[in-house]
């Protein structure tokens, strides 16, 4: 097996990472004539939709190789409503190039995926691009990167200045260098890949994508610096980080293997979804029917550290992980980078085709983790979870080129969630009518702003047996999807003090029905807090531009959380809620005249004042409506007890 490369291209919008990419494939020979975004024919970005309008939406892969090194590129989208495709890219890979445009300020989002790549522990790259440009200024651009992302630069065209910052990293190399003994340039190499691949160093090559300078000194920089995939143990560890369409082999997924191998017409015990009724994973055994590797080939296999598609496994969503999981990568987990803030109610043009707009959301989230969607049966509407306004016109021209459905979309709602305010006891006994009985005692506490849900038991197995106390456990992220004010409720403990079971009335359900009754008993004691989501703005302002923007924020109950001059640009940066400023970049686009960019990307949620946030009907049937509820649980209602 040859040396592999998996490294993805990261940039803000218009950076230039698309073209980059034609280069590299160009130059390596892997292409003859490169595309151009401008004319909608780059090899990447392959949709109608990404063609037309000249952006990437979907991460692609694509192939070649330098001096036997077999590399996977993978051009990834550069708009932060695409932060959930961005964020899958991670998974696929071991390195990055980061593009930086030379003629621009450190945009906010380049700002963000440089924290990203840090954070995400994975060695990278800074290209600085369009250095062909008569506006640019390389030492200008090199003062902006040193000062808004990191003092570690390595760059690879300055021969003494790439020496003296290795050396000044490692003491036996600072004294061979200050005693004038010659340095050989193997073992500036070999230090200067270990100081990036800690995140030490951030190797730097200057050019022009679209002119192909720099191409050359890149390519080598990639198979040098940047490290190969790890083989991992004899296990079979994989993850579906994306997924295709094949004319003739149907759906595909992308996967990436991080340890063992994955072979066709082996068979897997795949997730089909969860029981409406007890939440429990429904699973199906499929098998993989054919293989092919990132460049297209069918080879029936995949090995530790290659990419490639399988077909066969119908549904499977992204995010599937083959094998053991306990040895994936810490990357490895959606939501990461900020998950949908936004509700947006989709309806179809034509009222006949709801079943086919629900079949085709449905195959949509399966392609993203982060969209979900959401039938109302009470009311028959259709609810959407986004990022944004630019990935709902990417979600209506899919509805329209995929699936033939034509779309309306109402107003944006905020999604808030709820907590609860202060510590207290819930009860249920779900005794009646026989045959029936769980009874469950629980204590309730609110929690620190993204501490999520946790459960514990003091209660012994022969007060209530272990496989109830599991059911107990199971149930309650459906217990919990709607509080009090309507919200998922979170930032919450559960601890089960007490209760019992029949040895011959209580059937296996029984916890499950009772589960929702006790927890919404609790909330409703100790009252409810409703959390509004945030956003962190990222602001590049002229300096005359400061005093408006700062007053925006403080009309948007809005925090300024750090400010820093260049000389040219004020950085700013503020906690503002999402309901507040949904359409502000409108309104700072006009302002603002294009002399400045903001971007914005979740930040948690915080207590959100009573008069500002909203509640939301509740969907399904109250659990503390205790008779209709019961009713509901043995399916004397339609839809069942978590039909929300």
């Amino acid at each position: 097996m040859p040396e592999i490369r998996n490294i993805g291209i990261f940039a803000h919008v218009d950076a230039g990472k698309t073209t980059l990419t034609e280069q590299l494939l160009l130059v390596s020979g892997a292409i003859r004539v490169p595309g151009r975004v401008d004319k909608g024919t780059t090899h990447t970005d392959t949709l109608p939709v990404e063609r037309r309008r000249g952006i990437s939406v979907k991460a692609a892969c694509a192939v070649t190789e330098w001096k036997g090194v077999r590399i996977s590129i993978i051009d990834t989208p550069g708009h932060t409503d695409f932060i959930s495709e961005i964020e899958r890219s991670f998974w696929a890979l071991d390195a990055a190039v980061l593009v930086i445009d030379a003629c621009e300020a450190i945009k906010p989002q380049t700002e963000i995926l440089f924290s990203a790549l840090v954070r995400q522990k994975l060695p990278f790259i800074i290209f600085l691009n369009k250095l062909d440009r008569a506006n640019a200024d390389a030492e200008l651009a090199l003062g902006r990167i040193k000062a808004r992302l990191t003092q570690k630069l390595a760059p690879l065209d300055d021969a003494e200045a790439l020496t003296e910052y290795v050396c000044g990293c490692d003491e036996t190399l600072t004294d061979k260098y200050l005693s004038g003994e010659a340095i050989s340039a193997s073992e500036l190499e070999a230090k200067l890949a270990e100081l990036t691949a800690c995140g030490e160093a951030f190797p730097l090559v200057c050019g022009s994508a679209l002119k192909g300078s720099g191409i050359n000194t890149l390519l080598d920089a990639m198979i040098t610096y940047l490290p190969a995939p790890e083989r991992g143990s004899a296990a079979l560890c994989a993850c579906a980080y994306s997924s295709c369409t094949d004319r003739l082999m149907g759906r595909g997924l992308w996967v990436r293997v991080f340890s063992g191998k994955l072979e066709a017409r082996t068979p897997f015990e795949l997730p089909l979804g969860r029981d409406p009724l007890t939440g429990e994973e429904i699973r199906v055994q499929r098998k993989i029917t054919q293989i092919r590797d990132a460049s297209g080939s069918d080879t029936g296999c995949l090995s530790a550290g290659e990419t490639g598609t399988v077909y066969g496994l119908g549904d499977t969503p992204i995010g599937h992980i083959f094998g053991e999981r306990a040895l994936l990568p810490k990357r490895i987990k959606p939501g990461l980078m900020g998950e949908p803030l936004i509700n947006v109610r989709v309806t179809p043009v034509n009222p006949e085709d709801m079943q086919s707009l629900r079949s085709a959301c449905a195959e949509l989230t399966l392609e993203d983790p982060l969209l979900r969607s959401e039938y109302l049966t009470a009311t028959g509407e259709l609810l959407l979870r986004v990022m944004g306004r630019v990935q709902l016109e990417i979600i209506q021209d899919a509805f329209a080129s995929r699936f033939g459905i034509d779309v309306t979309f109402g107003a944006p709602q905020v999604i808030y969630k709820e907590t609860l305010a202060s510590p207290a006891k819930g009860f249920a006994a779900y005794t009646m009518p026989k045959p029936c009985w769980a009874i469950i005692e629980i204590e309730a506490e609110p929690l620190p702003c993204g501490s999520g849900v946790v459960f514990e038991s003091k209660v012994g197995p022969a007060v209530i047996p272990t496989r109830y106390q599991h059911q107990i456990e199971q149930a309650l992220p459906l217990a919990l999807k709607q509080g009090r004010l309507g919200w998922q409720t979170t930032d919450i403990k559960i601890t089960l003090t007490g209760g019992s079971s029949h040895q011959w009335h209580t059937h296996p359900l029984d916890f499950i029905v009772a589960t929702p009754m006790a927890v919404q008993d609790a909330l409703r004691r100790g009252g409810s807090v409703l959390l509004e989501p945030l956003w962190n703005m990222r602001f590049m302002l002229p300096a005359d531009c400061v005093g408006r923007i700062m007053t925006d924020i403080s009309a948007m109950r809005g925090e300024v959380t750090d400010t820093l001059s260049d000389g040219e640009y004020v950085y700013l940066s503020a906690r503002v809620p999402v309901s507040e400023s949904m359409d502000y970049p409108t309104v700072l686009a006009s302002v603002m005249g294009g002399r400045g960019s903001l971007t914005s990307s979740p930040c948690g949620y915080a207590a959100c004042p009573a008069d500002k946030g909203k509640t939301a009907a509740r969907r399904g049937v109250d659990p503390l409506d205790t008779a209709k509820y019961i009713l509901a649980a043995r399916s004397a209602l339609e839809g069942g007890i978590f039909d929300f």
